[in-house]
């Protein structure tokens, strides 16, 4: 392990070569983020300004922590999943300056003295993915929060919590949702997700997907691009819901839905994208198939009940990196990639470059406006805060001129007419 105080602690400094020919391979699949360097390069609106991130190291994150910094943002960066740190990656940022805490395989403990270390700058802006960080401010360093102007958070999970603790009264400054933006939830939580956690399914694996019953639970963006990608591959796509009209989709779109109680008989492949713990338990394993594949793409590890799933091995061995064979009493195998994490981060290499850009340009922009709102003493609440429609466009506006296709434009009469109520048939 490498480690310099106050500056990084990563996994082997020397990778960093590696990592940064990835980075650079990135950076030629993310046109919109080097389009905002380029722009804000030059203003530096970020100047003064430091932010804590934890969120994935990954290529695509080291292009927007160096996009921040080239607006002149001061940086510390932790991990937001101990497995899901690209090693060589962080090596290249802190061989290129920046101060970073990751490495793959974190215990528990490493995990939250790497985020520790990144509020030693008492940041005054974070950024986050699945809010580990906010929440370490929140419970470990609440004095630091009368600092911070606001933060922004990547992941549904991270949201739907932040949600709850706004409404309950206990978050302490004000959030962006990045999540609900249409260029991050209805682009990467589906394209990004169905191609990146089949990447991380076959890399672990190496199986045939066609002719497999894939069993998907939880009908949302994610899991809907599951669904979809599985699919394409000629699998039978299986959908698990609590949600009525997520299940009615799921029908109307050519999947089969059932209870994940029916299912755990017949599935041969079983990805978790719910973010809610317990989803494949004790008795889901004990009817699972000889040779059924279990993972998850949720953010938290929980939605697979690993430890029922220790009560029911006999034995437990690495079959190949990121596939663990359990073997049960009457000498059924089940196999369980990444250790239950998410799979297409731990087994692969997270979601494409190009569906990242718009993402993270998602965080850049609202990383900015946040400044801005500093900059022009506007106090906002704590609450979380939608991203405003226009930026949505802006960025697809960007990604469109950037894949060189052309959008038509209302005409003056057509928007008038668009709010002519009187017009009638």
């Amino acid at each position: 392990m490498d480690y310099k105080e106050g500056h990084y602690k990563v996994r082997d400094i020397s990778l960093a070569p590696e990592g940064r020919k990835k980075i650079e391979w990135a950076e030629s699949r993310m046109p919109v983020m080097m389009e905002l360097r380029k722009k804000y390069s030059e203003t530096k609106p970020l100047k003064g300004y430091r932010i804590a991130g934890c969120l994935h190291v990954t290529k695509e994150t080291a292009v927007l922590i160096e996009t921040l910094s080239a607006a002149g943002a001061q940086i510390s960066w932790s991990g937001c999943n101990p497995l899901s740190t690209q090693d060589d990656i962080a090596a290249a940022l802190a061989e290129g300056g920046q101060e970073i805490y990751a490495w793959h395989g974190q215990s528990v403990e490493d995990f939250y003295w790497s985020i520790d270390r990144t509020l030693d700058m008492k940041p005054n802006l974070t950024l986050d993915d699945g809010a580990d960080l906010i929440f370490t401010v929140h419970n470990k360093y609440p004095e630091l929060a009368t600092e911070i102007i606001g933060g922004t958070e990547e992941t549904t999970t991270g949201v739907h919590r932040l949600r709850a603790m706004a409404k309950d009264g206990k978050l302490l400054y004000p959030v962006v949702a990045v999540n609900d933006a249409e260029t991050k939830w209805d682009f990467d939580n589906v394209y990004g997700t169905g191609q990146s956690s089949i990447d991380g399914i076959l890399r672990a694996t190496s199986v045939l997907m066609a002719g497999k019953n894939f069993v998907v639970a939880g009908y949302g963006h994610c899991g809907k691009g599951c669904a979809m990608r599985a699919a394409g591959l000629g699998s039978n796509v299986v959908v698990t819901e609590v949600k009525a009209t997520a299940a009615l989709k799921a029908t109307l779109e050519g999947h089969q839905v059932m209870t994940m109680d029916q299912a755990a008989k017949v599935g041969d492949i079983f990805i978790t994208a719910t973010g809610v713990k317990d989803v494949i338990t004790k008795k889901h394993f004990e009817k699972m198939k000889d040779g059924a594949i279990v993972c998850n793409t949720g953010h938290y590890d929980c939605e697979l009940n690993l430890p029922d799933l220790e009560e029911l091995a006999v034995s437990k061995r690495t079959i190949r990196p990121n596939n663990e064979e359990y073997t049960l009493a009457d000498g059924r195998r089940i196999y369980v990639l990444a250790q239950g994490r998410l799979v297409n981060l731990a087994a692969a290499e997270g979601h494409p470059s190009e569906v990242m850009d718009m993402s993270f340009a998602n965080q850049f922009m609202s990383q900015l406006r946040l400044a801005e709102y500093d900059k022009q003493g506007i106090l906002l609440n704590p609450e979380v805060i939608d991203i405003p429609e226009e930026q949505d466009q802006e960025i697809a506006g960007i990604k469109l001129r950037t894949m060189s296709y052309k959008i038509d434009k209302l005409t003056k009469e057509q928007k008038t007419y668009m709010d002519d109520y009187s017009a009638g048939t």
